[in-house]
């Protein structure tokens, strides 16, 4: 019995599609394990030192790296360098908050839940070094 080439070739997509399937799963399933890790520790912003720090948070489909600036024990602003997000740009409002209300864990943005954990994460991160 003979194979025709049309059906190896057809054999093979499929097998290349399933792999590419299965490994999109398994990074699906990583990044909503690391959003669902993801903690705040609590920081006393007034316990940083003056000056401008760089964070980053990174869970596969959504990476954020912020410049956060601090004088007199507040954050006067935070400046996103990046942010790699599938459809959370409106997560980027959460900085407003965060100046605001001058501490980490704030209300996500609506809509933009994960993408405002990222950029949260990176802010702390960034603080971190300040302390």
């Amino acid at each position: 019995m003979r194979i025709s080439k049309k059906k190896i070739i057809s054999v093979i997509i499929l097998l290349i599609c399933l792999i590419c399937a299965a490994v999109y799963l398994k990074n699906v399933a990583d990044y909503k394990r690391a959003i669902g890790k993801t903690t705040f520790d609590e920081i006393d912003i007034a316990d940083a030192s003056d000056g401008i720090y760089i964070g980053e948070y990174d869970v596969n489909f959504i990476y954020a790296k912020v410049e956060v600036t601090v004088e007199d024990g507040e954050i006067v602003s935070i400046n996103i360098l990046e942010h790699r997000h599938e459809r959370g740009k409106a997560a980027e409002k959460v900085i407003e908050k965060i100046i605001e209300e001058q501490k980490i864990d704030v209300d996500a943005v609506s809509g933009a839940t994960n993408s405002s954990t990222v950029i949260k994460k990176a802010v702390e991160n960034a603080l971190k070094g300040g302390l």
